[in-house]
């Protein structure tokens, strides 16, 4: 029996949004023996997008997986020059056998960026739609799942892709932390420094911490958490609590710094 197709829908059309239904319904129309796990990110948020693509795309990953995204501010991104039609639609195979399909927006595919090693324009249409994701793209996904790479166009420079951020809020779990762009192996402060914590203005003390450090309940620290495969991204944390909350209720993509 050949084992189902797997996909990993990753968009901001807001949790709960009837959108990712009618997606989901599209792809299962083209193939009914897929199966389908949906995520939304936080309006707009390319870098929340990046971090999900790349966890799903790296972290115990399969032939057979295809991670397909949908972020596409059609908007002019800080620093980004272009992209206000919300990008076009992309397709990267990966070596451990993960398929990404995704609108290259932004810092969309700036976390696996020193993976990929050829990057694919999809030739659908680009325009015509204010629903691309349903009415277009899933037609191109199925195709490849299937091996069929009519729809694989011309190759594009990997270099176009940015750099990921550093040192800014990625996203906000449903604990409440914030796991930070910053990886353990940039993060020079020892375990049980004492450190001053601002996100987006409020600042909070606390502690350099990692798995054999104990915190106590209500304290604030600094830590690689569960995202970011090899290398963690760092997080910000309360033990008990919401760091969301404690720092304000920051939005993604807002700045961070730790200091002594």
């Amino acid at each position: 029996m050949t084992e189902p197709v797997i996909i990993q829908l990753i968009a901001d059309y807001g949790t709960g949004d009837p959108a990712f239904g009618e997606v989901i319904q599209k792809l299962t129309y083209l193939d009914r023996h897929i199966r389908v796990h949906a995520m939304s990110v936080p309006a707009f948020s390319t870098v929340a997008t990046g971090i999900w693509i790349a966890q799903f795309a790296l972290v115990n990953a399969y032939p057979g997986l295809i991670v397909y995204s949908n972020t596409a501010p059609r908007k002019l991104l800080t620093g980004m020059k272009g992209q206000v039609d919300g990008g076009r639609f992309v397709y990267t195979k990966l070596d451990d056998g993960a398929t990404v399909m995704a609108v290259n927006a932004g810092y969309c595919l700036s976390f696996i960026k020193d993976k990929i090693k050829s990057l694919h324009l999809v030739n659908v249409p680009n325009v015509g739609s204010q629903f691309r994701s349903r009415d277009f793209y899933p037609d191109a996904v199925m195709l490849s799942a299937k091996g069929d790479m009519r729809l694989i166009g011309d190759e594009i420079d990997v270099a176009s892709v940015p750099d990921a951020p550093k040192n800014i809020i990625g996203f906000v779990d449903g604990y409440g932390n914030l796991k930070t762009t910053l990886r353990h192996s940039e993060s020079t402060l020892g375990v049980g420094t004492k450190v001053n914590i601002t996100v987006h203005g409020v600042t909070k003390a606390g502690v350099v911490a990692d798995e054999t450090y104990k915190a106590g309940d209500g304290d604030i620290s600094f830590a690689p958490g569960s995202t970011g495969g090899n290398d963690r991204f760092m997080e910000i944390w309360v033990r008990g609590g919401s760091a969301w909350e404690v720092f304000g209720k920051p939005k993604v993509e807002c700045d961070f710094l730790i200091s002594v």
